[in-house]
C-alpha cells in the first residue's frame, strides 16, 4: 500500500495506479466506419510507388514482414497479403500534469499509433491511440515492463488473430492481425523500453562494448570522440592526429548487431535480476572493468516471437535531440552562460588531454582573457549581427513563434525557445543568420549539420541518398570536433491528475465515436483547416477595400488569369455590336468593358 510521510501504509490506498485501455474493441471500432476503414487500407491502394520512402510502407521493416511471413493474412487478388492487417508504433514519455505547479510529478502514458493510415492522418489526435496510463508521482524507470505485461498479451493475441471483426466497407467478417513494428522515444525512455545502457562506458547503441569514450575528468562527463572510424577506409581524416585526439584511426566502424543476435547475448550475458528500485544491478568500477554490462534487463518485447526479426525495433525521436543540439549549437555560438559548451572546465579538459594546444587556457591572466578566441567565438558585433538577425526576421502565421520575440538585444542570447522553434531554426533559419559571422570552415559544418536534420526531416527520402547523408554527417561531426500539453489540459483535480485524463479521454473518444456514427460530423482528432483566409506575416496589417477599389483589384485578378481571356474576347464582340458606332474607338471600348465585364460573366 502507499507508504506516507511517516512512513507508515495506508491500508487500502494502492501505491501505483495503472490505467489500461484495451486496444483490441477500438481497433474494431476503427473497421466499423466507412471512411476509417477506407484509410485503413490506402497504403496498399492508393500509396504511391516510386522508390522514395514516404510513407512506412515504403521502409524495408515493411518489405519484411511480408517477405518473411507471406500468410500474415489472407491473400487478396488485387493487393498481395491482406491490407487490413495493422502496423503499428509505439511510443511513451513522462510528463508533468501539473504544469509548472510541481517539478517532481512524473506521469507516463503509453500511446499506440496505426501505420496502415495516409500521413496526414496517422498523426492526428483522433487516431492516436492512448493504452496505458502509468501514474506518479515517480517514473517508472526500468520497471516500465510490469506495466506493459497487459499490452503485451494484447499484441500477442493480435498476431494470432482476433476472429469476427466487421468491416463496413466489404459487409463481411475478417480476421484481424496486427503487429508492433518499433518503439518511438527519447534516449533516457530508450534505455528504459528497449534495457540498453544509455549512459556511461557503454551508451553506444552501435558499438556497445566498443564503445572507448574518454572521462572528462573536469567536466565529469563521458566524451564520445572517435568518429573517424565510421569515416571511409582511406578517408584524409583518419590520418590527421593533431586536428582531433594525437591519434591516427585505424579501426573500422563496429556493425550493429541483429535482433537475434542481442537476444543470444541477452540471455548469456544478463542475469534474471529482480524488479524494483530495492535491488539494483551490481555495479562496477569503470574503464579497466572488463565485466561492465550493455544491457539492463531482457526487454518485454522480446515475448513477441517476430521482435527479434525486425530491422528496427526501437527509434528515437528527431525532436528531442534537434532540441539538444539547437540549444547547445546558440548557447556555445552566442556564449550563453549555463547553456555554452565552451567554458573553463572544458579548455582545461583539452590540458588534460594533451589536445589543441592553442585553446588552453591563461589562469594567471585577466578574467576576460583567459580563455583564448577559438574559430566558433563570436565577437561582440558579430553577436549583435547574428541576433539582429533573428530580431527582424518576420514569419508567417502558424510557422513558429515569433522569433523576434525571442531574441533579447541587451543580453544577446535567445530565450524561451520550444520545440518547434528549434525544428525552424536548426531547418531554415540559423543557416540565415551565420552566413555573415563565423570563419568559413565552421560556418559550412554547421549549415552541414542543418542540412542534415531537413534531410531527414522532409516529406519524401531518396533511398539511395541515405549512405550519402551517413557520411556527410559524420564527415560534418569531425569538421565540428576539429573546428505533452492535450493530457495537461484534462487535469482538473491536482489530487487525481490520471484520473482526469483517464476520464476525459474515455469520454471524449466516446462523444468522438457517436459523433461519427449519429451525427456524420467533423471529430475531435482531426480540426479544420484554421485559416480559410490569407494572412500575411506577423509585421503586416490586413486592410479590407470596398467600392472602387474592389472592382479594380477584382479585374486585376479576372485580366491575368488565363481561363478567361476568351470570356474579354466574346465580351469585346458583343460591345462592338451592340455598339456599332463605338466599334472604332478603342478607349471607349476598353472603359466600357472594365465597367461591365464582371457583371457580364457572372451572369455569363
Amino acid at each position: 500500500w502507499k507508504v506516507c510521510k511517516n512512513n507508515k501504509e495506508r491500508e487500502g490506498v494502492p501505491a501505483k495506479v495503472l490505467w489500461y485501455f484495451p486496444p483490441i474493441p477500438r481497433f474494431k471500432r476503427m473497421f466499423q466506419s466507412i471512411e476509417t476503414s477506407k484509410n485503413l487500407t490506402w497504403h496498399a491502394s492508393e500509396r504511391k510507388r516510386d522508390g522514395l520512402i514516404r510513407h512506412p510502407a515504403d521502409s524495408a521493416s515493411w518489405k519484411l514482414v511480408d517477405e518473411k511471413w507471406p500468410d500474415f493474412g489472407e491473400k487478396w487478388p488485387d493487393f498481395g497479403n491482406e491490407p487490413r492487417n495493422l502496423r503499428l508504433a509505439l511510443s511513451s514519455d513522462g510528463f508533468n500534469p501539473h504544469s509548472t505547479l510541481s517539478s517532481k510529478y512524473s506521469c507516463w502514458p503509453v500511446i499506440l499509433v496505426t501505420y496502415n493510415l495516409p500521413p496526414w492522418l496517422v498523426m492526428k489526435r483522433k487516431h492516436m491511440m492512448l493504452t496505458l496510463l502509468i501514474s506518479g508521482p515517480k517514473q517508472p524507470g526500468n520497471d516500465i515492463d510490469i506495466y506493459l505485461e497487459p499490452l503485451i498479451d494484447d499484441l500477442k493475441q493480435l498476431w494470432e488473430g482476433v476472429n469476427g471483426v466487421y468491416d463496413a466497407i466489404k459487409n463481411e467478417t475478417f480476421t484481424l492481425k496486427a503487429l508492433l513494428f518499433w518503439t518511438i522515444n527519447d534516449f533516457p525512455a530508450y534505455g528504459n523500453l528497449s534495457g540498453s545502457i544509455v549512459k556511461g562506458y557503454n551508451a553506444c547503441l552501435i558499438c556497445l562494448d566498443k564503445t572507448k569514450p574518454t572521462r572528462l575528468v573536469h567536466g565529469g562527463k563521458m566524451a564520445y570522440t572517435i568518429h573517424q572510424r565510421f569515416l571511409g577506409r582511406h578517408h584524409p581524416y583518419r590520418k590527421l592526429k593533431a586536428a582531433f585526439d594525437n591519434r591516427p584511426e585505424h579501426a573500422a566502424a563496429p556493425v550493429p548487431l541483429t535482433g537475434e543476435e542481442v537476444l543470444r547475448r541477452l540471455e548469456e550475458e544478463v542475469p534474471p535480476w529482480p524488479y524494483g528500485k530495492k535491488n539494483p544491478p551490481p555495479a562496477y568500477k569503470g574503464a579497466e572493468d572488463e565485466t561492465r554490462p550493455c544491457w539492463k534487463k531482457k526487454s518485454i518485447f522480446f515475448q513477441l516471437e517476430y521482435w527479434k526479426y525486425l530491422p528496427v525495433r526501437h527509434c528515437l525521436d528527431v525532436m528531442h535531440i534537434e532540441k539538444n543540439v539547437c540549444d547547445s549549437l546558440i548557447g556555445t555560438l552566442l556564449n550563453i552562460p549555463g547553456k555554452t559548451k565552451d567554458g573553463l572546465k572544458t579548455r582545461l579538459d583539452l590540458v588534460e588531454l594533451g589536445i589543441r594546444c592553442g585553446l588552453h587556457p591563461n589562469l594567471d591572466g585577466p578574467k576576460k582573457k583567459r580563455l583564448p578566441l577559438a574559430s566558433w567565438n563570436l565577437t561582440l558585433d558579430e553577436k549583435r549581427c547574428m541576433c539582429g538577425c533573428f530580431h527582424g526576421m518576420k514569419v508567417p502565421e502558424n510557422y513558429s513563434s515569433n522569433i523576434s520575440s525571442l531574441v533579447s538585444m541587451e543580453d544577446l542570447r535567445l530565450t524561451g525557445l520550444k520545440s518547434h522553434d528549434c525544428h525552424a531554426l536548426m531547418q531554415q533559419l540559423l543557416p540565415i543568420a551565420i552566413r555573415g559571422v563565423l570563419e568559413k570552415p565552421v560556418r559550412v559544418a554547421v549549415i552541414r549539420l542543418c542540412m542534415f536534420f531537413s534531410e531527414i526531416c522532409s516529406k519524401t527520402i531518396d533511398v539511395s541518398r541515405l549512405p550519402k547523408i551517413q557520411s556527410d554527417l559524420v564527415e560534418t561531426l569531425c569538421e565540428l570536433e576539429k573546428y505533452m500539453k492535450v493530457c495537461k489540459g484534462y487535469v482538473r483535480n491536482k489530487r487525481f491528475p490520471e484520473g482526469c485524463i483517464a476520464e476525459c479521454y474515455i469520454a471524449e473518444e466516446a462523444v468522438e465515436l457517436l459523433a461519427e456514427l449519429l451525427l456524420d460530423d467533423k471529430t475531435v482528432g482531426i480540426p479544420e483547416v484554421r485559416n480559410v483566409d490569407d494572412v500575411p506575416t506577423s509585421g503586416a496589417t490586413v486592410v479590407s477595400v470596398f467600392g472602387l477599389d474592389y472592382d479594380q483589384a477584382h479585374l486585376c485578378v479576372l485580366q491575368n488569369t488565363d481561363e478567361f481571356i476568351s470570356y474579354f474576347t466574346e465580351h469585346m464582340e458583343c460591345l462592338k455590336r451592340e455598339f456599332p458606332k463605338y466599334k472604332k474607338n478603342k478607349k471607349w471600348l476598353v472603359d466600357k468593358q472594365n465597367q461591365t465585364f464582371a457583371d457580364w460573366v457572372k451572369e455569363r
